[in-house]
């Protein structure tokens, strides 16, 4: 429901009620385990929120007062465009604001951390496509380029699953940032793959049962076809050709050199490396590492359980789409 009235309104204090309910509908579902962790997972999230919740009300109220618009397109005023800018990082996790969001989902289960990072970034990232053409370029670039930096090197040295992925999704969101205002369109394409990719690793951890490395390198014997397929879906995350993940990044490149941006460009594209870094870290303990080694930890139980028809669908979808 606050998805939908969100990414359907015109006025802006629709748009922020509309992100108000998403916010207070996916609290009990972060502490929902009554874990310490989980627990203190949700008052982050609920602070961050608010936060950038004030601060979506603050910009529309300056717009306002200043042209007499309330709609979310007419959004004019340099001032309330900077803070609006602001107020969507904190929402997203954009670098500098993207400090709660490992932790968070580092807290919370791992169909809840699915969600977090798949539908509770569409709101904002339909206020950014609609107010895109007002936006401030340097500051939006420079956002953009530090989070695929810090997304990438933050993640380098993690060894649980859920923050890779946390910080994973900070630089993707560092790609889609980076073309908003030359291409909204290819922002939303790169949302949409990005959430597709995205559900498919985190479905197939979910089935696996694997929240550390160190887990994750037993998993071979339980689904050899998965884990295979896990490596194929990592690879893709990362953007390598001729996998899905690689679409979005050619075209935002393409379309970069287009707007004589290309040492962003190279820039943005090199740090994508470092992402690449990490993915095949994941991949490898997931598949290239055989079971006889010696791992510290207990043997999980694993029932048998055949793999959904959606996991299925969503590992050939983020695959195969681009060939």
């Amino acid at each position: 429901l606050g998805t939908t009235i969100t990414i359907s309104s015109n006025h802006w204090v629709m748009a922020w009620t509309g992100l108000e309910i998403n916010t207070l509908a996916i609290l009990p579902l972060i502490s929902k385990s009554h874990h310490p962790r989980a627990i203190e997972a949700a008052t982050k999230y609920f602070l961050v929120q608010a936060a950038a919740s004030a601060l979506v009300l603050f910009s529309s109220m300056t717009n306002a007062w200043h042209t007499g618009q309330w709609d979310i397109t007419q959004l004019t005023h340099p001032v309330s465009c900077l803070i609006l800018t602001s107020a969507i990082a904190m929402k997203l996790g954009l670098v500098p604001f993207h400090f709660w969001f490992p932790e968070v989902l580092q807290g919370s289960p791992l169909t809840t951390g699915l969600l977090l990072s798949t539908i509770m970034k569409l709101p904002p990232m339909a206020l950014l496509f609609m107010t895109s053409p007002s936006l401030n370029p340097t500051l939006l670039t420079t956002m953009a380029i530090l989070s695929t930096a810090l997304g990438g090197w933050m993640g380098l040295n993690q060894t649980q699953t859920r923050k890779i992925l946390a910080f994973s999704s900070i630089s993707h969101l560092g790609w889609m940032a980076i073309i908003v205002i030359y291409n909204p369109k290819l922002t939303l394409l790169n949302f949409y793959l990005y959430v597709l990719m995205t559900s498919t690793v985190f479905l197939t951890l979910n089935s696996i049962k694997a929240l550390k490395l160190s887990t994750l390198m037993t998993t071979w014997t339980k689904a050899p076809a998965l884990n295979t397929m896990l490596l194929l879906t990592l690879l893709s995350l990362a953007g390598l050709p001729p996998l899905t993940g690689f679409l979005p990044k050619w075209l935002i490149i393409q379309e970069l050199t287009k707007q004589d941006m290309a040492p962003a460009a190279t820039i943005i594209s090199l740090l994508s490396l470092l992402g690449l870094f990490f993915y095949l870290r994941l991949a490898y303990c997931a598949t290239i590492t055989l079971p006889p080694h010696t791992t510290n930890h207990m043997k999980l139980w694993y029932t048998n359980k055949p793999t959904s028809i959606l996991v299925a669908i969503l590992t050939t979808m983020s695959i195969i789409l681009l060939p």
